[in-house]
């Protein structure tokens, strides 16, 4: 018996309808999907950091 738990509760792996089952590996791929989006934004956001602090250091004090 392979229970998973959802919203503090237990539920049979095996008693759930195939159409449940679907359900649950929908949400398994969208949370996967994600936690790598989550992980990719984060990326971009350092790499805006970095090319923000070279484009400062090239334009030095020529602010008018």
């Amino acid at each position: 018996m392979t229970n998973i738990t959802i919203d503090n509760k237990e539920y049979d792996l095996n008693a759930m309808s195939d159409e449940a089952k679907a359900q649950l590996i929908s949400m398994n791929f969208v949370d996967a999907e994600l936690e790598r989006l989550s992980a990719q934004v984060a990326v971009y956001q350092t790499a805006r950091v970095a090319y923000g602090k070279a484009l400062k250091e090239l334009l030095g004090d020529t602010a008018h």
